[in-house]
């Protein structure tokens, strides 16, 4: 039996707040941030935390779908459209694993124009007056469902003068509340020559160590069905990306929850439902699989798998108006963090 997504066709957002819990003891570790560290903040009920960020969780929810010893898409989602690039005929990276996906230097900076010059042909219609959302979203879907939750920003001038961008359709980040500093530290010890030069990697060196506790740790998850559906691609590809969105969020949470050295983290109830609306269940992911796979051959027609040859370094000095502004809601790019 198909998962019925019936009770999501009133709704225009799909909502989870899924709360997890340290694997072992009390102490987790954030992600940090440049020149700021632990992004901690005030609400009304005390201090919270961002443990981990829409952007890197894009990352991560890609990840789950990409088959690191194969390099190829996990055999659930065989037939997903998705760009591949090799160097000198072996693989080197794909949209699905690209901070930027179909935006990335790898597939479009590189001196083999092909696919650059075979998506402009496609993009060509949009070159002047009002960007068609409809078109644009079947080229995405042609070259790479991925960028249709996570979104892009094609940040070229000869592609539509760099107006091309989809923001995300499903957004995903995990907070703490009630956060407090669990304050350690260590020595890396030099057995040879305690007392040696330290900035030659030598001697004893003392560190201190921030890591924290927390009342409660939540993931929450929101997929904007209006998005999907403002698409206008049909009932096919909606099941189809509302499945997939279904899938990374499972796949995501059934996995290793490693999201750093010492920041392993465990889902409290395996049973997860939604906020709203209120009750629908996320399915489990042998179910989900089953189910996307059909999805994936009902739209084979509207898929393409495209390799790309990258052989040449990255170039230098890039126009400042094309470089997409990474972490904002307008590029839509995802920072590895």
């Amino acid at each position: 039996m198909s998962i019925d997504l019936s009770r999501l066709n009133d709704t225009s957002k799909l909502l989870f707040a899924v709360e997890l819990k340290p694997l072992q003891g009390e102490r987790f570790q954030p992600t940090g941030f440049p020149s700021l560290g632990a992004a901690t903040y005030q609400t009304a009920t005390g201090t919270s935390l961002l443990v981990e960020s829409p952007q890197s969780m894009a990352n991560r929810l890609e990840t789950v779908c990409w088959d690191a010893a194969a390099n190829t898409p996990v055999a659930a989602l065989d037939g997903i459209s998705y760009v591949c690039v090799n160097r000198q005929g072996k693989f080197l990276t794909s949209s699905i694993i690209e901070a930027h996906r179909l935006n990335s230097p790898y597939i479009l900076e590189g001196a083999n124009k092909a696919f650059f010059g075979a998506l402009k042909a496609e993009l060509d219609v949009m070159a002047q007056g009002p960007i068609n959302r409809k078109v644009l979203a079947e080229k995405l879907l042609k070259f790479d469902a991925g960028s249709l939750l996570h979104g892009v920003f094609l940040a070229k001038k000869d592609l539509a003068g760099g107006r091309l961008r989809v923001a995300r359709a499903l957004s995903v980040f995990i907070e703490a509340d009630g956060v407090r500093t669990a304050v350690s530290g260590g020595v890396k010890n030099d057995h040879v020559n305690p007392s040696g030069d330290t900035t030659s990697g030598f001697g004893n060196v003392p560190f201190s160590r921030e890591e924290f506790t927390a009342d409660r740790i939540v993931m929450y998850a929101n997929l904007d069905l209006a998005q999907i559906r403002g698409y206008g691609l049909g009932a096919a590809v909606e099941r189809l990306l509302i499945l997939l969105a279904l899938y990374k969020l499972r796949a995501f949470l059934d996995g290793d929850l490693r999201l750093r050295t010492a920041c392993s983290l465990g889902v409290k109830d395996a049973d997860v439902k939604a906020t709203r609306p209120q009750g629908f269940a996320l399915p489990a992911l042998e179910d989900i699989e089953i189910d996307l796979k059909t999805a994936i051959a009902a739209c084979k027609g509207q898929m393409t798998v495209t390799t790309v040859e990258f052989n040449d370094e990255l170039k230098k000095g890039r126009d400042a108006e094309e470089a997409p502004v990474a972490g904002t809601d307008d590029a839509d790019g995802e920072v590895k963090e």
